[in-house]
């Protein structure tokens, strides 16, 4: 194993689900469920936040990226199963302080990855200076706008809530 390696895996090792409670609390993570809920009362969008301390130890023995794991999530919490193909997974890992969005084809068919980078650095300010909730608040109004542009519903439209709002921690 190269010194890199190890060092990742010790990095990945030392943050736990402790980690992932410190950053977002009860009370945020009941923000973030209300904020989620209320953005998609708007939309026929879905979202789907999830935050974790460090890679499964199967991704690191592999090299694998913070990116591999934000798409495994993307199929693993069903957010490619919406209606519209209007799914998005915003994804924090805290062991490499990384930021991942990833969306389905019904909405990536309209956003340019410029637009994509744009919502990821906002993210990256807040978190570097600590302000997760805030990074992850941004984040969502940023995708509700995309999702009210792209997907709006149509007056008297309800959404049918395909996902669960609360933010997935692991």
């Amino acid at each position: 194993m190269t010194k890199n390696r190890l060092l990742r895996l010790l990095e990945h090792r030392w943050f736990d689900e402790r980690d992932t409670r410190r950053a977002l609390g009860p009370e945020v993570v009941r923000r973030l469920q209300q904020r989620v809920a209320a953005s998609e009362r708007a939309h026929a969008g879905e979202i789907r936040v999830c935050v974790e301390a460090g890679l499964p130890l199967s991704y690191l023995w592999r090299g694998a990226s913070a990116r591999e794991r934000a798409l495994t999530l993307f199929g693993k919490l069903r957010v490619w199963d919406t209606a519209h193909n209007s799914g998005v997974l915003i994804y924090l890992l805290l062991a490499e302080h990384a930021i991942e969005i990833v969306a389905d084809r019904g909405l990536n068919a309209h956003v340019s990855p410029a637009q994509w980078a744009a919502i990821v650095a906002s993210m990256r300010d807040a978190f570097r200076a600590g302000r997760h909730e805030q990074g992850l608040n941004a984040a969502i109004d940023a995708v509700d706008a995309l999702l009210r542009q792209h997907f709006p519903l149509a007056p008297g439209e309800a959404n049918p809530n395909e996902l669960p709002d609360e933010p997935a921690l692991g």
